[in-house]
């Protein structure tokens, strides 16, 4: 009686030892990965964060969305959480390439895929990332600067709105329009960035400059596009006697719309959803044991009033 009993008592240790492991199994889920736009208030990295939520499940993960707020020390503070979390893999889109680069590395030690997002560090620290997707953003500059010798093949005079001063889009984009110019006969007059991506401060940036040249200027390149609906304000109430011709970068919603106003002469456009679904594929290679690029492109558009038609209006 007492070997029946404690035969008994076995079976049924074992069983819920077994519905226990099989209940763990089960409440684990699909991988957790992170997003870190460096502002959930900026338009496209909120697009891009929906994008990374739409195509998460396509690939068998799941998504956070960690806020970096528009400040590098509360994004360096998500990155350190996400490592808290056991996460397999966070993708960044720094508020400060160099600022980032001390929390990346820890989140590279405690064994995550770190991708970065649209912006990537120098190339000196890319030890710390595992890819990069984006456009390239050199190749932005240098499409803006092609913008104003197709426009002005005699020559003009413009100024230069930068996008937040330390950004890796904002570097890239001034650095490759700066070069494209340079010895040739657009003259740039003044640059200068802003402190984030706000269309104020392009605004206030751009209220400055036409008080200072006037009607010396002939066209103004804004590195993104919610930057020109301020540049747009500006130029409107300053009542110039000539029509300035406005370059931007991204292919948003309001660049769009500007561009079919005819506020806007030119937007370079990226596009979000590619690049979160090419990232999403990346970090599923690389836990899968493949091998990636460390750098990966995303084709940019040249949308213009001429061939805005063949494009679908953003979403955002």
């Amino acid at each position: 009686m007492m070997r029946k009993s404690i035969l008994v008592v076995f079976l049924l240790i074992s069983a819920a030892v077994t519905a226990f492991g099989t209940g763990q199994a089960e409440e684990a889920g699909p991988p957790t990965v992170a997003f870190s736009p460096g502002d959930m208030a900026n338009p496209s990295q909120a697009f891009a964060a929906k994008m990374f939520q739409k195509h998460a499940n396509e690939f068998g993960f799941k998504v956070i969305i960690l806020d970096g707020k528009g400040d590098a020390q509360v994004q360096s503070q998500t990155v350190t959480n996400a490592i808290a979390q056991d996460v397999e893999a966070i993708y960044v889109n720094p508020n400060d390439v160099n600022a980032i680069i001390p929390c990346l590395q820890q989140a590279k030690q405690a064994g995550l895929i770190v991708g970065m997002f649209s912006s990537d560090v120098p190339a000196a620290s890319a030890r710390v990332r595992d890819f990069f997707v984006g456009v390239n953003d050199l190749m932005a500059g240098e499409t803006a600067a092609q913008a104003f010798f197709d426009a002005f093949p005699n020559g003009a005079k413009v100024v230069e709105i930068g996008g937040q001063a330390g950004h890796d889009a904002q570097i890239k984009r001034h650095d490759g329009f700066n070069k494209a110019i340079e010895g040739t006969n657009i003259e740039l007059l003044e640059y200068q960035a802003t402190q984030q991506w706000a269309t104020d401060q392009a605004m206030a940036i751009a209220e400055d400059m036409i008080t200072k040249y006037g009607e010396e200027i002939d066209g103004i390149f804004c590195h993104w596009d919610n930057g020109v609906t301020g540049v747009a304000n500006a130029v409107e109430a300053a009542n110039l006697d000539k029509e300035l011709f406005v370059v931007g970068v991204d292919g948003n919603r309001a660049g769009f719309q500007q561009v079919m106003d005819g506020i806007q002469d030119v937007t370079v456009m990226q596009n979000f959803e590619t690049q979160a679904i090419k990232t999403l594929e990346l970090t599923k290679k690389l836990l899968e044991g493949g091998t990636v690029d460390e750098i990966n492109y995303v084709a940019l558009d040249v949308v213009t009033p001429d061939n805005i038609d063949d494009f679908t209006l953003p979403e955002w």
